[in-house]
């Protein structure tokens, strides 16, 4: 089992910025990859940004690239999203994630992001 604690959410105006941080635990040695998904009132779960422990491997979505930089620490088992340039349609609760190398995912308890026009 991984556990995910979330931090960092809020409340933030148009064009603002904020950083999400995620800290695993457990059994972290068998985590493959990390990263953050969002849900929006009334809206599906989306994939927002991810990162191949090994490799350093990034992928981003469309809505986010440019904007939003994902990174980790090693050592801490963290990740981390700045998201810069907010825009009201980031609006939602980010959602850390976690894949280990039996292909489990692991979610962590959410965050809310409100970014106000």
């Amino acid at each position: 089992q991984v556990q995910l604690v979330e931090s960092g959410g809020g409340l933030v105006q148009a064009g603002g910025s904020l950083r999400l941080s995620c800290a695993a635990s457990g059994r972290t040695f068998s985590t493959v990859n990390m990263g953050w998904f969002r849900q929006a009132p009334g809206k599906e779960r989306e994939f927002v940004a991810s990162i191949v422990w090994s490799s350093g491997s990034i992928t981003y979505a469309d809505s986010v690239k440019g904007r939003f930089t994902i990174s980790r620490d090693n050592a801490k088992y963290t990740v981390y999203l700045q998201m810069n340039s907010l825009k009201p349609e980031d609006t939602a609760v980010y959602y850390c994630a976690a894949a280990d190398v039996k292909a489990n995912r692991y979610w962590g308890q959410g965050t809310q992001v409100t970014v106000s026009s």
